[in-house]
């Protein structure tokens, strides 16, 4: 009998061993799949934050090339409002004709 109360209580130490290192195993586990987690919450930040900072430097971009087309706009019109006043100075001082002045605005307005 007694030796029946040993092998039982062996068998209860082997299954708390037993236990103990199954509960080891399932933290462990349980551990590297909240670090794997975390490391792919991580990677999306990051590749959040990349796209956002693309979308900025996409934004910054067009913003210079919308100044750059405005200012080579104003700067057409200014040298066109020069051109037609030179014109209008060789217009009067007789150095072209009516006709041609007519002509050479035209095509100074239209782009030629």
């Amino acid at each position: 009998m007694v030796f029946g109360v040993m092998l039982v209580g062996g068998m209860v130490a082997s299954g708390v061993v037993a236990g103990g290192l199954i509960g080891h195993y399932a933290t462990k586990n349980r551990y590297e799949s909240m670090a794997t987690e975390r490391a792919q919450q991580d990677q999306v930040q990051r590749a959040q934050a990349q796209a956002e900072e693309a979308e900025r430097a996409a934004r910054a971009a067009e913003l210079r090339n919308v100044q750059a087309q405005t200012n080579s706009y104003r700067q057409n019109n200014d040298d066109t409002f020069q051109r037609l006043e030179k014109l209008g100075r060789l217009k009067q001082q007789g150095l072209i004709t009516d006709e041609e002045f007519q002509r050479l605005k035209s095509q100074l307005i239209s782009g030629y």
